[in-house]
């Protein structure tokens, strides 16, 4: 694999999509949220994104099989109070660096642009590094009247800082295509996997979009998620710790 690719599973029609992006971030509150819409509203799959971008490894499995690195798109029609079509992307990683994730960015713009996407919602953490009593929700957008709009429904206007990964990078490079977007950050220690702030963050993106999604499982899910966050995290001590030569031994480095 030498570049960037989308694998499209299934062809679909959608009407003026809402593209919602949540990729692994801090206290993997974006990606939690995401995942719980997925599965409550049955969100179905119809593409792929894989990249030599992100890390050299696989997942294994409880049944043994393995799970490549990936980025996935599922789709949503006719959905709320508005009956809007949904495009969502989750995954198991991000680039892992700069050039990748202009790269894997630019991809995912140019593809979603097929289907004529007019606004961009993209989800993440506000990591705080202490412990928050009742998480709020912030944040960024890229004109000034979609700021009014997040402001009524009780989402904080952040006025400083940097969004770091897809998140950020996917607003700007959709900016440049004249595509809306706003990023909603919910507040986190950002050191696990925060059901409490996707909770808060779900809620601020429900009552944005019209939507209703039951929240009661969002814990259960989280817990299924630090296992695997877990087991990926061993795996990539393990690879960096055969990777370093050994006193007296020639640097011959290798993953297997």
């Amino acid at each position: 694999m030498k570049n960037t690719f989308i694998k499209v599973l299934k062809e679909i029609e959608l009407e003026k999509p809402i593209f919602i992006e949540a990729l692994p971030g801090i206290g993997h509150v974006g990606k939690l949220a995401a995942d719980h819409i997925i599965h409550e509203l049955n969100a179905e799959k119809f593409a792929e994104l894989y990249s030599p971008s992100f890390p050299p490894q696989v997942l294994v499995k409880k049944d043994g099989t393995i799970e490549m690195m990936k980025n996935e798109f599922y789709y949503l029609k006719n959905i709320g109070e508005n009956e809007d079509d949904y495009i969502i992307l989750v995954g198991n990683t991000q680039g892992l660096s700069p050039e990748g994730q202009y790269e894997i960015c630019s991809n995912v713009i140019d593809f979603i642009e097929k289907f004529d996407v007019k606004m961009i919602y993209t989800l993440g953490g506000l990591a705080t590094g202490q412990t928050v009593e009742k998480p709020r929700v912030f944040g960024a957008v890229t004109n000034k009247k979609l700021a009014e709009k997040l402001k009524k429904h009780d989402v904080i206007i952040r006025s400083e800082g940097g969004i770091v990964g897809a998140s950020g990078l996917l607003l700007a490079l959709g900016q440049m295509k004249g595509i809306e977007g706003a990023c909603l950050m919910g507040e986190t220690p950002g050191y696990y996997v925060d059901a409490e702030a996707a909770k808060a963050l779900l809620e601020r993106l429900m009552d944005i979009l019209g939507i209703s999604v039951d929240t009661s499982k969002l814990e259960e899910r989280a817990k299924k998620i630090r296992k695997v966050l877990h087991k990926a995290k061993r795996l990539e001590e393990e690879m960096l710790e055969r990777m370093k030569p050994k006193a007296g031994d020639e640097d011959l480095r290798y993953i297997g």
